[in-house]
């Protein structure tokens, strides 16, 4: 009997009885280690496919956008030839930043701004052009600034600021499964993807711009100019739509 003992706990000296429970064990580890190796490999090849759908729907975004850029280069071109006014197409995205703090500020506008998700000093958000957008906007323009970003600004916040949403977390947006685990079920995979459907207001705007955490933007570089007053007035300052020179303040903040 001296022939038959274990050696270690999982190696058994030849010719010795194993015991029924570690070849229960051992089939076990087997199969668990089997099925863990075939979700890896699906796993692993689901992520190659999106990958390479990506790439594809990416080199269509970009497309898209220079075809996009260039009708409105051609339909310039067109009026001025013709003595023409080319009216510029009315925008559809509106960055709002909050440049105030909570300093004497009465409740309804303290509301306002946190159904907007600005609830701190220099918070950013998307936002789609619509009315009831627009008559919040009028009830807080001293504390805030907004404008139309153009797709670099939002490519450049979104790459560099851009944080989701993930069971009430801010969690860095570091890879794509993140995305695709919050938005697969509507379309949306990756960066690019975000980025599409933000500048385009696509139909799934909503769950992207609440995916996406309110952006904490820095202190612009060379400060405000006044906060008292608003950017259109004649004296200058800060406060009220800013159009298209959002994008020279958002580069400044970014």
């Amino acid at each position: 009997m001296a022939d038959r003992y274990l050696i270690s706990k999982d190696t058994v000296v030849e010719g010795a009885a194993v015991p029924e429970l570690v070849k229960l064990k051992q089939e076990r580890d087997a199969k668990l280690a089997e099925e863990k190796k075939k979700a890896l490999e699906e796993k692993q090849k689901t992520r190659e496919e999106e990958r390479a759908k990506l790439k594809e729907r990416t080199a269509a975004y970009e497309k898209e956008y220079a075809d996009t850029a260039a009708e409105l280069v051609k339909l310039r071109r067109e009026a001025k030839l013709n003595g023409n006014f080319f009216v510029e197409p009315e925008a559809k995205l509106i960055f709002v930043v909050r440049i105030a703090g909570i300093m004497k500020m009465s409740p309804k506008p303290r509301k306002v701004l946190q159904l907007l998700r600005l609830k701190q000093l220099h918070n950013g958000v998307f936002l789609k052009v619509n009315k009831p957008i627009l008559n919040m906007l009028k009830l807080v323009q001293p504390y805030v600034t907004y404008g139309y970003p153009s797709l670099k600004t939002v490519r450049e916040l979104i790459y560099k600021r851009g944080f989701g949403k993930v069971s009430k977390q801010r969690i860095p947006l570091s890879s794509n499964d993140i995305i695709s685990e919050n938005l697969g079920k509507h379309g949306i995979h990756g960066m690019e993807d975000i980025i599409h459907e933000i500048y385009t207001v696509g139909p799934s705007f909503k769950q992207v711009s609440n995916f996406l955490w309110p952006f904490k933007l820095s202190s612009p570089k060379g400060g405000f100019i006044n906060k008292r007053h608003g950017f259109c007035e004649a004296r200058g300052g800060d406060w009220g739509n800013r159009e298209d020179l959002i994008n020279d303040l958002l580069r400044r903040m970014n």
